[in-house]
């Protein structure tokens, strides 16, 4: 059981997906993990590859039990608390200590109660955002900002955000989203031991070559997507 001071603050999140599996991207490339990715998204990337958690609409309630039970992606999602959560963990045998929160756009909630709930029961917590909302989540969590410049839904980057990150990594396609980039760097300049990778859009080959060149004249690192590689979910 949780510690009654956890207790006290429990609220709970809306929950599209938990599954174990090895984290693909970013620092933590080969880790295994434990995903939980969190429903609603007012974003609005283009080459998103989850668009099913954007919308949060109340017909696509499940059960905890119903959700763990998908067998492919979908905009069904069940509220859980920070107990409910951990519980499930338990009880799915999972073994991974380093815990992702991710989305949709995780910090669209306060996310403090449930860091500081996993913490208290040993695991590691990473936060991937566009940096478009507050951060509110532990001193301890690692937070990686994936950028989010000129998307449809019109938020802007965060210069909090962008000073929090312990990762920084950015989506490419072409020169001008590694330009946007250091316009951001400029504007929302990150601490100095933030960790910037670059990722190729859909591992296109144009898109790897250039992020490659780029990574190794700037001695920033690159970030495959291993998982689509092996692919693992």
């Amino acid at each position: 059981m949780l510690t009654k001071a956890i207790l006290t603050e429990a609220m709970s999140y809306r929950i599209n997906e938990i599954f174990e599996t090895l984290q693909g991207e970013g620092t933590f490339t080969g880790v295994p993990s434990i995903f939980l990715r969190l429903q609603g998204c007012p974003v609005g990337c283009p080459w998103c590859d989850t668009q099913h958690t954007w919308e949060t609409n109340p017909s696509d309630q499940v059960s905890i039990d119903a959700l763990m039970a998908k067998t492919e992606a979908s905009a069904k999602w069940s509220e859980m608390t920070a107990e409910d959560i951990i519980a499930r963990f338990e009880q799915e045998g999972y073994s991974a200590k380093h815990v992702v929160i991710t989305g949709g756009e995780p910090a669209m909630f306060d996310l403090l109660p449930l860091g500081k709930a996993l913490e208290a029961k040993g695991y590691q917590l990473q936060i991937e955002t566009s940096g478009t909302f507050e951060l509110k989540v532990t001193d301890s969590t690692w937070v990686t900002v994936s950028p989010k410049l000129d998307m449809p839904g019109g938020y802007l980057v965060r210069p909090d955000c962008m000073a929090r990150a312990n990762e920084i990594k950015h989506p490419i396609a072409m020169q001008k989203h590694i330009d946007a980039l250091d316009s951001l760097l400029k504007r929302c300049p990150p601490k100095a031991d933030a960790i910037i990778c670059l990722q190729p859009i859909s591992q296109r080959p144009r898109a790897t070559e250039l992020a490659m060149k780029t990574c190794i004249a700037r001695n920033w690192r690159l970030s495959v997507q291993m998982h689509k590689y092996l692919n693992i979910e």
